[in-house]
């Protein structure tokens, strides 16, 4: 009795963590982002940087973002830290906004050793799908405390209808 008890607790671990994990995977999936170093990235020499883990070439970043939608607009919220909104750069690409940037490393002024770096740095790219058509000429962007707000009016005003359609 007891064994089947085992067994049925340890089947609803495994349920819990595959749901889990597929949810986090699902969520996470985009806003995942790859930062490439670029020529004004000035990352620290890699004989400098104690963090077994760091790879200068393979920084990795999430970049979590919300998408609102009323009658008339989508808004667009990305949280990218440690950048000035001139280090950004943002376009309406078949249907998706275009984020892109750099993120620069910044030195210390005195000499020591980097024993963690977990940070990602360089040039980087993120793109949201849109779920409705814009009018990307008439879209605002506004760059405060690390988190870009683009606002971007409806082609077409009004929600989304559902619409049903009958089997026959």
């Amino acid at each position: 009795m007891k064994l089947d008890h085992l067994k049925e607790n340890v089947g609803a671990l495994w349920d819990s963590l595959t749901e889990g994990g597929r949810h986090l995977w699902q969520s996470a999936a985009g806003a995942l982002t790859r930062f490439k170093p670029g020529d004004k990235t000035d990352l620290p020499a890699t004989d400098t940087v104690d963090d077994a883990s760091w790879q200068p070439s393979q920084g990795w970043s999430m970049l979590g973002g919300d998408v609102f939608e009323d009658d008339n607009r989508l808004v667009v919220r990305l949280e990218i830290p440690g950048l000035e909104k001139d280090d950004l750069g943002i376009e309406i690409q078949d249907n998706a906004l275009v984020v892109s940037g750099e993120k620069r490393f910044e030195r210390q002024s005195t000499e020591g050793r980097w024993r963690v770096v977990q940070c990602a740095y360089g040039h980087f790219r993120r793109v949201v799908p849109l779920p409705v058509g814009v009018k990307a000429d008439e879209a605002s962007a506004r760059y405060k405390n690390g988190v870009l707000r683009v606002e971007l009016p409806k082609a077409v005003a009004g929600r989304q209808k559902a619409i049903t359609i009958s089997v026959e």
